[in-house]
């Protein structure tokens, strides 16, 4: 029996000794990278026609590999079938799995298709592959969940909450600002990614191990089969490039870090004590103890989830790399967790009442006070300074600041007049905020308009991915 024959292995010709049977285990990538069949397939369907293009098969060869390679695709696909790929006896990765497929289907056939290649340079055209994929999901995941934030704005325009700073009240906000500050967030964290995908869209293939196929290919067959922008410029970093990895992770960072802000908001607001947010009851549980209670574990469970750290390496390809793939699966979850969120805050509702009561006590008030004595000719410091004394004045007699007498207002100084009433209410306080990105009424509807028209952009359409990939 050959020693390749005995272990089963792509590069068992130099070896006489079979692997330790615990560190063939545990080397195994088949156990978390099975989710690269579609990749894999894909990739070696382009490198066919690149192999027939250089006259290394033929025609009928060339859509015999297409086809047996569709069908592998096809049948492990599926739930079965993919757990099939993952308990495979003897394939150490999926590599190995597509070309073992492809020599049960197709015989000697299947085992000439690695002709002019290397895993090296496959793995990494699949990890492109997944993550380019991964990356259209999560976007669309992304605008989904905008696009959601958006009609729950648009529903709640003219509400008011308090706004926080320190956690302590600030001043007041349209409901409908505070939604469009997660609108400006997700359109950063989507801007992230569609650049991480610009700059993955290179094709690896025709890299060979590390310093280029030795047949002499058109890497720009396999590279527009592919829908990638060009092929690698240098098959060393060809191999050896994961930059891509991590910036797909450090941008998924990003969109856990604003998730996260979103539940834990979401989460204090739905507490009796602010009592802002009725939490939808299709994404709540309750208590096994408690009747009354109604958890908010959809926003707790976003709380917990996120990455990667990665060592300098030697150029070109090392073993090391193989643990740069279990982060990317494992962030799958993703564009899921995003889908569920978006149905969450299509459903959130407020209790607008207590939101603007909550507004209009605690002084929140007091910058457009502070505001109305520098249209009267006041230095701000000085401003600040005689609100400040009015506020404490009024902490100490139990009521807001409209709440005071002209007389009692003008011992802190001769400027009020009686339009400083006017100048203080709720509408008023919203509206001296008349800058662009101000929470004033009439800006929050302008940001409203031009958050629909930004967010109406944000999605990648399935034609701007190519097919095979």
């Amino acid at each position: 029996m050959s020693n390749e024959q005995q272990s089963g292995k792509m590069w068992s010709g130099r070896f006489r000794e079979p692997l330790d049977a615990e560190f063939e285990q545990w080397q195994r990538s088949i156990v978390f990278d099975w989710r690269l069949l579609r990749d894999e397939a894909a990739a070696s369907k382009a490198h066919a026609s690149a192999l027939f293009a250089a006259g290394v098969v033929t025609p009928k060869e060339l859509a015999d590999l297409h086809a047996a390679l569709d069908s592998i695709a096809a049948e492990f696909g599926s739930a079965e079938g993919e757990r099939q790929v993952r308990e495979h006896a003897t394939a150490e990765d999926i590599h190995h799995f597509v070309e073992l497929a492809l020599t049960e289907r197709l015989g000697s056939l299947g085992r000439k298709l690695h002709t002019g290649r290397s895993r090296n340079e496959q793995i990494a055209t699949d990890l492109r592959l997944y993550v380019r994929r991964q990356i259209e999901l999560t976007v669309n995941a992304l605008a989904a969940w905008a696009e959601a934030l958006l009609a729950l704005a648009r529903a709640n325009r003219d509400a008011v909450m308090p706004g926080y700073t320190h956690l302590q009240r600030a001043e007041p906000v349209l409901i409908a600002h505070w939604l469009l500050a997660y609108v400006e967030m997700i359109l950063r964290d989507a801007s992230r990614l569609k650049d991480c995908a610009a700059r993955l869209n290179v094709c690896p293939l025709g890299s060979g191990a590390i310093a280029g196929a030795t047949l002499a290919l058109d890497r720009r067959i396999a590279a527009d089969e592919l829908g990638f922008a060009a092929p690698t410029a240098n098959s060393m970093d060809a191999t050896s490039d994961r930059d891509f990895v991590l910036e797909h992770l450090n941008a998924l960072t990003f969109v856990g870090l604003h998730l996260s802000r979103f539940a834990e908001e979401i989460t204090l607001y739905a507490t009796a004590e602010f009592g802002f947010v009725n939490l939808p009851e299709a994404f709540s549980t309750g208590s096994s103890a408690m009747p009354q209670k109604k958890n908010p574990d959809l926003t707790e469970l976003i709380r917990a989830k996120v990455t990667l750290q990665v060592k300098g390496l030697p150029l070109a390809y090392n073993k090391d790399m193989q643990e740069t793939q279990e982060p990317v699966f494992a962030v799958s979850f993703v564009p899921q967790m995003l889908a569920l969120v978006a149905r969450f805050t299509a459903a959130i509702q407020f209790n607008h009442e207590r939101m603007k009561d909550a507004a209009q006590m605690g002084y929140l008030n007091a910058m457009a006070a502070a505001t109305y004595l520098v249209g009267k000719g006041v230095p701000f410091r000085t401003a600040h300074e005689k609100i400040g004394n009015a506020v404490r004045y009024a902490i100490e007699k139990g009521v807001e600041l409209n709440d005071l007498t002209l007389d009692e207002l003008r011992q802190f100084g001769e400027e009020f007049d009686s339009d400083f009433f006017d100048a203080i209410t709720l509408e008023s306080t919203l509206d001296c905020h008349d800058v662009i990105g101000g929470t004033a009424r009439a800006r929050v509807a302008e940001a409203l308009a031009t958050a629909k028209e930004r967010v109406a952009a944000l999605r990648i359409a399935k034609e701007a991915v190519h097919a095979g990939a």
